[in-house]
């Protein structure tokens, strides 16, 4: 069993915890400098503040000498004491349904206090026939009307509160409403037996100091005996039942509990301890279950909350783990202090608080950037609460083991960050709402998904959990899936399936939609609008992601939501988005081979992520080039040394490297690798008549759309050198980017082999000193699509339908690794609906998607699906 702090844990708070002599390296060091400003300050008695809760009109400070103060919110003074505990005040949870108090204590009781009266309502003893000890967490859920007990015998325990009078005094009235059977209420006078009576002593918490040489009995702190004598007639007694208990929870108290209560859609429950992990609970009135156990090795862990899918827990060791309830992986390690406990946590919108023992409070943004940090306190912050203020803003209330409450004015975020957990859509039956698929999008947008780097990895997932609730809410069955458990970094895919209506049969054509929610970075320069909000003019939405691919799939989903809501729906159409594809689809083919049972059987694949060939000409893809990524590295035994004193006396790198790329190709740009285009399939009478077609519309020459789209081709994206990187220095590593192109019908492994075989071989024959490492980053294989498909041929059908005129096939120069996978896993054929225009600017700055093409997509997808409906799973 973990027992980090052991049972004088709060008696040890006094004495100021030695913080960090330099914030961590996990502390972004560019703050806003909008630190909250200090409102007020509270103190009455000299001791530390342990736990807070706040009303309307009053904050509540539960204290280490028993007492819990009272203050009234708008003109910061002392309004009255609560007494009744005989023991420290670890915890205190306001109920607002119930306008009650909750507060556990260092005396083994929860009391219960009335709001509006500020008196004593019920006292609750938890099941102590081995000992509860200190209750040091708790945790209430309005669904349930149950309270949640964490122990420090490592117990967790509940009580239904149902059907309870909110004020005690009217069960002495009220008989019409007598106390359920499983509470025990004794009758007045002394000799009533108690909880206390009734149970043995324990050994560890019954315990008397070593110094004193006795046995432990029950009333060796004399808390239960003591809190008989204060209103035992007038104050009803609950007792929790040894039903309601689950012992051995944890291997370690029960410092911290927080719930997710969603009312119908179910309550869950987060329990944090000393054993480092956090487990998490699913409630129903027979109980929790446990649902989850997440370690966090980092120390125990002393605090939590719970925000959506998120839970945040603050560790015993200055660390934060982010923890994702839906895909149950750990998705960021915030390092707030090395070494300083976090003993409170509190949440605004998607702004973070970490209190700890160093006095220190630091905010942190919705991307986890550190925004704010301020020392709070002079020892150490131990409880925090976000309360309404009496003006505009909110406020953060603090307390300390310096015995002060403090109130500190705290501005919002940034309305893009705090939309994130509101509405996905602003109706009911959105599909069918004018303006709802633009508001969409326009919600989209706003999620900075760049999945390049670390700094927006937490946008990556908000953005995620966005579109599968909007999957849902357009009627899709929607969940997360983990790309790669356990390690932090990989964005997870949303599945979502709609399930068709249509009455009569049997089985029904699935229907795979494969799309992205990441894009590349937008930095401002070349933008004529903020790239995250979506701005519309002349006609067309611009921002990043608009076109690639965030656009083609809202107008999909909005497709099949109207289908399914007009009962017109013939089609299983499965969603599957990933969140990796603009850096190479990391983890996405192990992905779906894990979950290639819950994906289902599939019959087709559609993909719209990319662009006609002109402005005004509809077109359909039929064929993607494969792409082979390499990287080269040529290192010498010397470092950087300087070209006035080394030159010519050395072997140097660059010289290697820029002769060895030089054998890439001749001056004709012909491949040099052997055997490269043996395979290369040949273009075919019809082929050639479709490039001269398109030649006319594009107004470039049939050869030029040959090489890029059917030829295969080798480029050096760069050379990067080690070291200041002047005109004086001989850089002593030189790196190098190259990738190859592949077509039809070369094999990916034996080009991706035959380049770092040719490599190799060409830098052997300079015989040099220096060494090389070639690796292979990442491929994709090339696609082509089957044009006398009957899906492929509905497809050409839809578009022609929609747009009146024919569709032009063309085919992609680019690469996206995942459709010919999906084509090997699903053993099906994939088609490819390119909605946006040729100027529209992917990947570039002004990116921007048409309205009509947005609204005209979608309708092209509903005739698709009508028409494969109509043809079943004999396709």
């Amino acid at each position: 069993m973990h027992m980090s702090f052991g049972s004088e844990f709060v008696h040890q708070l006094q004495s100021p915890v030695s913080p960090a002599s330099h914030p961590s390296l996990g502390r972004d060091l560019q703050l806003d400098g909008s630190s909250p400003k200090l409102l007020h300050s509270l103190h009455e008695l000299d001791s530390s503040v342990l736990s807070l809760a706040a009303n309307d009109s009053y904050i509540f400070s539960g204290s280490q000498n028993e007492h819990i103060l009272v203050w009234d919110k708008k003109t910061f003074q002392l309004k009255t004491t609560l007494r009744g505990h005989r023991g420290s005040i670890l915890a205190l949870v306001y109920a607002e349904d119930k306008k009650w108090l909750f507060s556990s204590s260092g005396d083994c009781t929860v009391r219960v206090w009335c709001t509006e009266t500020l008196r004593p309502v019920y006292i609750i003893d938890p099941f102590n026939e081995s000992g509860a000890g200190d209750l040091f967490s708790l945790a209430w859920s309005p669904t349930l009307q149950t309270i949640y007990v964490g122990c420090q015998n490592t117990s967790l325990q509940w009580l239904d509160l149902s059907g309870l009078p909110a004020q005690s005094s009217s069960l002495h009235s009220d008989t019409s409403n007598p106390l359920p059977s499983s509470f025990s209420i004794p009758d007045s006078g002394t000799s009533t037996p108690t909880s206390a009576a009734l149970r043995k002593a324990h050994k560890f918490f019954d315990s008397y100091p070593l110094y004193e040489r006795r046995p432990a009995d029950i009333f060796a702190n004399n808390s239960l005996v003591n809190s008989l004598s204060e209103t035992q007639d007038t104050v009803p007694r609950l007792v929790i039942p040894c039903n309601n208990v689950i012992e051995s929870v944890h291997y370690g108290y029960i410092y911290c509990l927080s719930i997710l209560d969603e009312g119908e859609a179910g309550v869950r429950l987060a329990s944090g301890s000393g054993d480092e992990t956090v487990k998490v609970w699913s409630c129903t009135k027979d109980g929790p279950t446990l649902e989850h156990n997440f370690p966090c090795s980092y120390g125990a862990v002393l605090s939590l909350i719970i925000q959506g899918d998120t839970i945040y827990g603050g560790c015993q060791d200055g660390h934060v783990k982010v923890l994702d309830l839906e895909t149950r992986s750990l998705v960021r390690t915030i390092i707030v202090q090395e070494g300083v406990d976090i003993l409170s946590l509190s949440l605004i919108d998607s702004d973070l608080y970490t209190c700890s023992a160093s006095g220190q409070v630091q905010r942190y943004s919705g991307s986890f950037d550190c925004t704010a940090c301020w020392h709070a306190h002079d020892g150490i912050v131990l409880s925090s609460i976000i309360s309404d203020g009496t003006g505009k803003n909110p406020t953060l209330v603090t307390g300390g083991n310096d015995g002060r409450i403090k109130v500190w004015d705290i501005v919002l975020p940034p309305p893009r960050f705090r939309d994130v957990h509101r509405a996905v859509l602003p109706r009911a039956d959105p599909a069918l709402a004018e303006g709802s698929l633009t508001y969409a999008l326009s919600k989209f947008v706003s999620f900075p998904s760049v999945s390049s780097g670390t700094s927006h990895r937490e946008d990556c997932r908000q953005a995620a959990i966005w579109l599968k609730k909007c999957l849902q809410q357009l009627g899709a069955f929607s969940h997360l899936l983990p790309t790669s458990e356990g390690v932090q970094g990989k964005n997870p895919l949303v599945l979502g399936t709609f399930t068709g209506n249509q009455a009569g049969q049997a089985k029904r054509p699935r229907l795979l939609f494969y799309g992205h929610y990441d894009v590349i970075p937008a930095p401002p320069q070349g933008w004529n609008s903020d790239p995250f909000v979506l701005d519309g003019r002349n006609g067309y939405l611009y921002g990043r992601g608009v076109n690639d691919n965030k656009g083609p799939i809202i107008s999909t989903a909005f497709a099949v939501a109207e289908l399914l809501y007009r009962r017109a729906l013939g089609v299983d159409v499965v969603f599957l988005i990933e969140g990796e594809e603009e850096c190479g689809s990391t983890g996405f083919e192990e992905a779906i081979q894990k979950y290639k049972s819950q994906i289902g059987h599939i019959d087709g694949i559609l993909v719209s992520n990319s662009t006609w060939i002109s402005e005004d000409s509809p077109c359909i893809t039929y064929g993607l080039r494969g792409v082979i990524h390499c990287s080269l590295e040529i290192t010498s035994s010397f470092p950087d040394l300087h070209s006035g004193i080394d030159g010519g006396g050395v072997r140097e790198p660059m010289l290697d490297m820029v002769t060895t790329l030089a054998t890439l190709t001749n001056s004709q740009q012909v491949v040099q690798i052997p055997k490269f285009y043996d395979h290369v399939r040949p273009q075919t009478e019809q082929e050639r008549e479709l490039y001269q077609r398109l030649s006319s519309v594009t107004q470039k020459s049939a050869s030029s759309l040959s090489s890029r789209w059917c030829q295969p081709s080798l480029t050096v994206h760069n050379v990067e050198i080690s070291g200041p990187k002047n005109a004086t220095v001989i850089p002593g590593t030189v790196k190098s980017q190259v990738s190859v192109r592949i077509v039809p019908d070369q094999d990916l492994n034996t080009i991706a082999d035959s380049l770092c075989q040719f490599l190799k071989q060409s830098f052997d024959e300079l015989q040099s000193p220096n060494k090389l490492q070639v690796q292979i980053v990442n491929t994709a294989d090339w696609w082509l699509g089957q044009l006398d498909d009957p899906w492929f041929v509905a497809l050409e059908s839809a578009v022609r339908e929609e747009w009146g005129v024919e569709p032009l096939r063309i085919r992609e120069g680019g690469s996206i690794p995942s459709v010919p996978f999906l084509e090997k896993v699903f053993k099906c054929h994939a088609l490819h609906l390119p909605m946006g225009q040729s100027l529209d600017r992917a990947h570039l700055p002004n990116e921007r998607m048409s309205l009509t093409n947005l609204e005209r997509g979608k309708k092209v997808i509903a005739r698709f699906l009508a028409k494969v409906a109509s043809m079943g799973t004999t396709a």
